[in-house]
């Protein structure tokens, strides 16, 4: 009735504005009947949220944009022998929300090391009937150790203790009373934190000790979630007090640190932000680090020779303090061993406030030649490109710490694992695989400096938002450091995990991933890859990418802030994009069906048969007739039974086809006789979306004279049909060939349906191996038998 009511009331409205007005108020329209599937409707009012003042409509931070605020001031001391650390940290937090808050969430990560975490308890393992030696390592280590955060006591400003509960991994501090909006509150934490061996539980943080045969014996520490952490407080959350299952990262508030490391007094520690007593280096070590600031190649400030003297004879007693400072970051991340050798060069860059950042990598002698060559130079390399692509690195330096970590990130600085192989000879070497997966590590882990460390997404609940993105931009990275570099983006390499089973949409929540690595960075990437060379062009995507990265750098957006952001900056809508790659497990199969070639029919009758004759010819007769050549018909052995009808055919032209012709060409008018004479070739092409996933149609015609040309065919083309379209292309020329996506740029999965004609599918065979031999008890026995006898002896083996 109120629709009646209302479309009465704008009878004088245009039919598709009576529509919109109708659909403001009554919600969102059903799409459609029967089985037609609408890929190209809009998101907002539906599965996005409603634009509000902290996040409006064009993806932007709307004008009571807000975020929290807390600042660190802590001193920590390794106690290598231990293997503990201990720490105390002021805390102070500043709530910049709307809202009076009564308590305050803070992230416990290491409680997952705990035997009764969540994580721990909520473990999995596949069906395989084998366990791993590794995983027997790590059952007996947490049967006698066991880690996470202990001795915890919370003081508040006065000294009073202040209460808290633990649930799992995450701690509540209870406010002695509501923290007013502009407020801030300061308390202080007293921590023990006993630091795991990484390659035995595994983990992003921990230590490696060199103890087996001829290794010296030292050990390499990786500070990372190694304080208790504020949890995040949103305008879209509320908390974020999701528990750390051990993959969805880390979701976390800026602030400034102030951070004290006491270790021992021979090694050197890398850290957030910048060395505030430099004066705990030698002098001619302050002396190469300033030379290093202007130097083409990366210089030496702990030398190999003085990383080995200082490993030769470690230190037995006496520690040195190490200052840092960093502002404006959202995580704090350490790493420090004897055994370090330290390099560095500065990287020039256009900016007032960092013009010039320090690119360092920290390494035992295990790493080298391959860290000497590669680490520096990887980072470099990353701030030029991502630079770029986002913004100016905000950060006064850029390093790289080799570990027991594979690749992890923090605020300027990662931690990175690939090596080079020393034989049981002695003799040392590096894979291809080592040096390109150092390359590609260092530009990935650096490059999250850029998303998420200062895009401040949130990982754990969307991990393609600094993972993909991050990828993506690697992908661009190592394409520019070689173009053969290995790199994962191509769109035919994701075709296998696009057709696979047991797959989520990209947007799915982190700890529901399936398939992590190919959902969280392969695919994102790989989409982003192509919205850029083939939906959008380089030009309105990188445009559309940087103002993104530049809205949100150092707050936190949203997958919508993204989406937004893409489409209002290029001006195209994408609906229809997100939908299939980021919402959907549909695939890019796009089949060419079928192609027929037409043209305009004469209006001379004669013309029309003959023609009509010479497509009748062209077909095989009857082959029943063909066989019967060789015996006479009765019209041919009896002239009386032909007639009018045996000297004339279907094809012959009536007097009064030629009189309606002349009829007809009387009463054209001028646009019909002008039309009559339109002469080129008119080709319909049948395409079918066998994947479901809605893509342009990049479409390559050959033509007879030798020539061919490329059309791009719009994604809109499937708007009114997502299963089945039928599109038109008209040339002068003769078509011999067409082929869908000649580059292989959509990450079509078959290619064999996208060629006219079709193509043979060529492959080769491999014989099969030869079957394994029977079960013999008695040769495996080494036992034998003469041919004149079944008593058995053993056989000698020489």
């Amino acid at each position: 009735m109120r629709v009646g009511l209302l479309l009465a009331s704008v009878a004088g409205v245009s039919l598709m504005a009576q529509a919109a007005l109708a659909q403001q108020s009554i919600g969102p329209i059903d799409q459609s009947k029967g089985s037609f599937e609408d890929k190209f409707r809009q998101f907002e009012g539906e599965d996005w949220p409603t634009p509000t003042d902290y996040r409006n409509a064009s993806g932007a931070p709307g004008h009571r944009y807000w975020q929290q605020q807390v600042d660190y001031d802590i001193d920590v001391s390794l106690d290598e022998g231990r293997r503990t650390l201990t720490g105390r940290e002021a805390v102070t937090y500043t709530n910049n929300s709307p809202d009076a808050l009564g308590y305050l969430w803070l992230l416990l990560d290491q409680q997952n090391y705990r035997r009764d975490s969540l994580a721990e308890r909520s473990r999995t393992y596949g069906n395989s009937e084998t366990v791993s030696v590794n995983e027997i390592r790590r059952i007996e280590r947490f049967q006698d150790w066991e880690g996470g955060f202990n001795d915890l006591r919370i003081t508040g400003p006065d000294g009073q203790a202040v209460p808290f509960t633990i649930v799992d991994s995450m701690l509540r501090v209870e406010l002695p009373r509501p923290l007013a909006t502009g407020q801030s509150f300061t308390f202080t934490i007293d921590f023990t934190l006993p630091m795991p061996e990484t390659n035995v539980v595994g983990g992003r943080s921990g230590y490696e000790c060199f103890t087996k045969a001829h290794e010296d014996g030292n050990c390499i520490f990786l500070a990372a979630q190694w304080f208790p952490r504020l949890a995040v407080y949103s305008d879209y959350e509320g908390w974020h007090n999701a528990q750390f299952l051990g993959s969805g990262e880390f979701t976390l508030e800026f602030g400034d640190y102030d951070v004290s490391i006491t270790a021992p007094a021979d090694h050197v520690v890398a850290a957030t932000g910048e060395l505030q007593n430099p004066d705990i280096l030698n002098a001619e070590q302050r002396a190469r680090l300033d030379r290093a600031r202007s130097a083409d190649e990366p210089v030496y400030i702990v030398t190999p020779q003085e990383a080995a003297a200082a490993e030769s004879r470690p230190a037995r007693s006496g520690t040195r303090t190490w200052n840092f400072s960093a502002d404006n970051v959202r995580d704090f991340g350490w790493a420090s061993s004897r055994k370090f050798i330290w390099d560095a060069m500065g990287v020039d860059q256009q900016s007032a406030e960092h013009p010039v950042v320090m690119a360092m990598s920290f390494y035992p002698k295990e790493a080298r030649p391959l860290w000497d060559a590669y680490s520096t130079k990887s980072i470099a390399h990353t701030l030029d490109v991502y630079n770029q692509f986002a913004f100016t690195y905000p950060y006064p330096t850029a390093q790289s710490v080799n570990g027991p970590v594979g690749g992890m990130e923090y605020p300027m600085i990662t931690f990175n694992g690939p090596r080079p192989v020393r034989a049981d000879d002695g003799s040392l070497t590096y894979t291809e695989r080592a040096k390109n997966g150092l390359i590609g590590v260092v530009i990935h882990e650096v490059g999250h400096t850029y998303f998420p460390m200062i895009v401040n997404s949130d990982e754990r609940q969307w991990t393609w938002m600094d993972e993909g993105l991050n990828s993506f931009l690697q992908f661009q990275a190592e394409k520019l450091w070689d173009h053969d570099f290995p790199a994962r983006g191509e769109p035919k390499d994701i075709v296998e995990y696009m057709v696979s089973q047991d797959q989520v949409p990209v947007m799915t929540h982190s700890d529901s991933l399936l398939q992590f690595g190919n959902n969280a960075y392969a695919k994102p990437a790989t989409a982003l890859v192509i919205l850029r060379e083939t939906v959008l062009g380089r030009e309105l995507f990188d445009r559309a990418f940087r103002e993104y990265a530049q809205r949100w750098a150092f707050k936190r957006p949203t997958p919508y802030d993204f989406f937004r952001t893409m489409e209002e900056s290029s001006g195209v809508d994408l609906d229809w994009f997100w939908r299939g790659w980021f919402y959907s497990t549909d695939h890019v199969d796009i089949a060419l069906e079928g192609v027929t070639a037409a043209r305009l029919e004469s209006a001379d009758p004669e013309v029309r048969a003959r023609a009509a004759r010479d497509r009748f010819e062209a077909e095989p007769g009857s082959l029943t007739a063909a066989r019967n050549q060789d015996i006479e018909t009765v019209v041919e052995r009896d002239p009386a039974t032909r007639d009018f009808y045996n000297q004339t055919d279907r094809f012959t032209v009536t007097a009064q086809q030629r009189r309606d012709a002349e009829a007809a060409a009387r009463k054209a008018d001028e646009d019909r006789r002008a039309a009559q004479g339109f002469d080129d070739n008119i080709y319909r092409f049948t395409f079918r979306n066998v994947g479901g996933l809605v893509m342009p149609v990049i479409l390559k015609l050959t033509y007879s004279d030798g020539s061919d040309e490329t059309i791009r065919i719009p994604a809109e083309v499937w708007r009114r049909n997502s299963r089945q379209v039928v599109w038109q292309h008209v040339s002068s020329k003769t078509l011999t060939g067409a082929e869908i996506d000649p580059l292989w740029e959509t990450a079509d999965a078959d290619r064999n349906n996208n060629f006219y004609p079709q193509r043979i599918d060529a492959r080769s065979l491999r014989l099969s191996p030869a079957p394994p031999p029977g079960e013999n008890r008695m040769r495996d026995s080494d036992v034998e038998v003469s041919p004149d006898s079944t008593a058995s002896r053993v056989r000698r083996r020489d």
